[in-house]
């Protein structure tokens, strides 16, 4: 359906006693085995992966001329001093052979991050190599595969020559440019980053080397605060890795080339030598590219490769002698000025208020609340246990604290799979929003099939027709497509409209559910377009939650759009103004931003500072895998609770220890829990 779409195939191949591989399997999608699963799943590396492996295939630069000029000089020593062509000394070369000398250049010209493996210029491998053919082989039948590489061999050593030639001429002349040029200072932003990262501000010229070896090397990296990098940094090592307390959310990193024809850039081939990065709990990743800006078109020549660990939130275990404490906003971001910030203690009347049986269920999704955590003492959080923290709303229990547990997986399924007059149709379930919206999905995925089967960051609409024994189909389309150019991206309207019309057939009730929403580009006009649309299209009675805005975009990070302190206090204003316009339009909501608030500095991965869930890919390989949907632990607040109403921990939901994917993020396991119950509210009224 479309001619400029393809499909990712990963092809496994292997070579034996030929130079043309042997296709030994095919996988229907990017399957690329790697001891660093993290890295191979990362969308920056398959972005590279891609554009090398295109630029590698599809080169349009003729290689003609550097070839013949190569093989003149190689076959020039079969030619003697009285002219005559010496043809035992040198093999004569087939037309296919031929071809396959002109290709070699063309790939040694657009290598980017791929690393040269056939032939080796080694020459202890060239040696072993020759013994052990003429030890395997001794009636040299496979000398065919030995004169390839001694083509291939002499060729790369020619084109290296060749190449260094050109750039020892090309440094000649920018040396005698210099030369006859005024010096030009360091531009002012290049300058006032070295001092952020304590680089010298008496040196004004860069020191580097001219020599070919120091190609894809990086003479020093910078950070602020400073990372201790293990191991300790050396030129030749590629990868590094650090750790950092809880509170660092937020690193400064840059690097020099060691190479005067090279530059260093962050993350991708155009990003900036020097950026601030955030650092969400847990790995991140911070790819240094070194690129040769002598050719026309500057070629990836070597990466580093930076890993971050951000440690959790120092927590203490729970003694006997402990106090509740609840907060709704952290004192490092007050978003209400005018109301308390930090750990207040939590009254005797208060916990025992929320510890009745009787105690309601919560009949809206943004009922005001309180994050309670245990701790020695409410005015040190750093006596706390953290991980028996639990979001507890005001007058109601939460849906992870009804009269049992949260939903158990029977009552799920049998709320996301209809109604028994409608044998025929099946529920449908759709997402629009952004990252934040699709991890929700795949949290409900999981919950319902007990095991997530597949999962990939997408960026465009994705049908899911195997959910819960395939009783339900559910739809996501990622919105808004900021990545594109503004004359071209769709609007809201036709992205919806799109999603609709992928879904079909849909039923104009309750069976069919609209769940939309993101970080910060929700507003009340998205919500009149969606009523607009769905009268327009008969579906006025179908079910619709909106998931509010949330923190993040936050922090100083360079390449996105950050926001001030009053911004960020802005957005509560914001959000009522969501929540109250969704209501009177009679939909369901979810408060997302009353939950994450108080917790902005628990963000994973992502440069917004927004993302609270993540998927992670599990091993089935290790033993004892197991796999499992679980909820986080809820601490039973001991003595103030009777042993009736202790809010019962949620079962393990998976038992199958093939799950290749698992959704973790406890903060998106609270509101995502609370998305469950308001969309299974309607079927337990019925």
């Amino acid at each position: 359906r479309c001619r400029q779409c393809f499909q990712m195939l990963t092809f496994d191949i292997g070579f034996g006693t030929s130079i043309y591989p042997v296709v030994l399997e095919v996988h229907e999608n990017f399957d690329f085995q790697d001891e660093d699963e993290s890295n191979i799943q990362d969308q920056t590396f398959k972005e590279f992966l891609f554009e090398d492996t295109f630029k590698f295939l599809l080169s349009n630069e003729s290689s003609t001329s550097s070839f013949t000029e190569a093989l003149q000089k190689i076959y020039g020593s079969a030619v003697s001093k009285d002219g005559n062509y010496h043809k035992e000394d040198k093999p004569c070369l087939s037309l296919e052979e031929i071809n396959s000398m002109i290709t070699f250049i063309k790939e040694l010209k657009s290598l980017g991050q791929f690393e040269l493996l056939f032939p080796s210029a080694a020459p202890k491998i060239q040696t072993l190599l020759r013994d052990l053919y003429h030890m395997v082989d001794p009636m040299r039948r496979l000398g065919s595969v030995l004169t390839v590489h001694w083509l291939l061999s002499s060729l790369l050593e020619q084109f290296q020559f060749m190449t260094k030639e050109a750039h020892t001429n090309l440094s000649e002349w920018n040396s005698s440019q210099e030369n006859a040029s005024p010096k030009q200072n360091v531009p002012s932003d290049f300058r006032k980053n070295h001092e952020a990262l304590h680089y010298s501000s008496k040196t004004k010229e860069r020191q580097c080397s001219d020599d070919k070896d120091t190609l894809s090397h990086i003479r020093q990296i910078f950070t602020s605060p400073q990372l201790d990098l293990n191991p300790q940094f050396n030129p030749k090592i590629k990868e590094y890795y650090a750790e950092v307390p809880f509170d660092m959310v937020t690193v400064k990193i840059g690097a020099e080339p060691s190479n005067c024809q090279c530059q260093v850039h962050l993350d991708e081939k155009k990003g900036p030598s020097i950026a601030n990065y955030p650092l969400g709990l847990g790995l991140n990743k911070v790819i240094i590219l070194i690129t040769d800006d002598s050719q026309p078109s500057p070629q990836v020549v070597s990466s580093y490769k930076i890993t971050i660990f951000r440690e959790d939130r120092p927590s203490l275990p729970l003694f006997d002698d402990y106090m509740m404490c609840g907060f709704v906003q952290d004192c490092g971001s007050r978003i209400r000025p005018e109301e308390s910030c930090g750990l207040q203690p939590l009254s005797h009347e208060y916990l025992s208020a929320i510890s009745q049986t009787v105690f309601k269920t919560c009949e809206a999704g943004d009922t005001k609340g309180q994050w309670i955590v245990p701790c020695l003492s409410c005015s040190d959080n750093r006596t706390c246990d953290w991980r028996e923290i639990t979001w507890q709303p005001h007058g109601c229990r939460p849906p992870r604290a009804r009269r049992y547990s949260v939903l158990a997986k029977p009552e799920l399924q049998r709320c996301v799979e209809g109604r028994r007059s409608y044998p025929f149709f099946h529920p449908k379930i759709l997402f629009i929003g952004d990252s934040t919206n699709r991890g929700m999905m795949y949290y409900l995925i999981e919950r319902v099939n007990k095991t997530l089967q597949e999962w990939q960051k997408t960026h465009d609409v994705k049908c899911y027709h195997n959910i819960n024994e395939g009783k339900t189909f559910i739809s996501y389309s990622y919105y808004p497509r900021f990545w594109m150019n503004a004359n071209q991206r769709p609007t809201f309207e036709k992205a919806l409209e799109q999603l609709l019309q992928r879904s079909r057939p849909l039923e104009n009730t309750d069976q069919t559910v609209l769940i939309v929403g993101g970080v910060q580009w929700l507003n009340s006009n998205h919500l009149q377009i969606i009523q607009k649309v769905l009268n327009r299209e008969n579906l006025s009675n179908i079910l619709v939650i909106i998931k509010s805005i949330g923190m993040g975009f936050h922090l100083p990070v360079d390449g996105i759009h950050s926001l001030s302190q009053a911004e960020v206090q802005n957005l509560w204003n914001e959000n009522l103004v969501i929540l109250d316009t969704a209501k009177n339009f009679g939909y369901e909501v979810v408060d997302t931003f009353v939950i994450t608030m108080g917790r902005y500095k628990e963000f994973l991965q992502g440069k917004c500072g927004c993302h609270f869930h993540e998927v992670v890919k599990s091993n089935p390989s290790e033993e004892s895998p197991h796999i499992t949907m679980t909820l986080s632990r809820h601490y039973t607040l001991g003595k103030y609770f009777g042993s009736q109403s202790k809010p019962s921990q949620l079962q393990d939901y998976a038992t199958n220890s093939q799950s290749p994917y698992h959704v973790r993020g406890p903060i998106n396991q609270v509101y995502s829990e609370i998305l469950l119950s308001r969309l299974c509210a309607s079927k337990r009224e019925l």
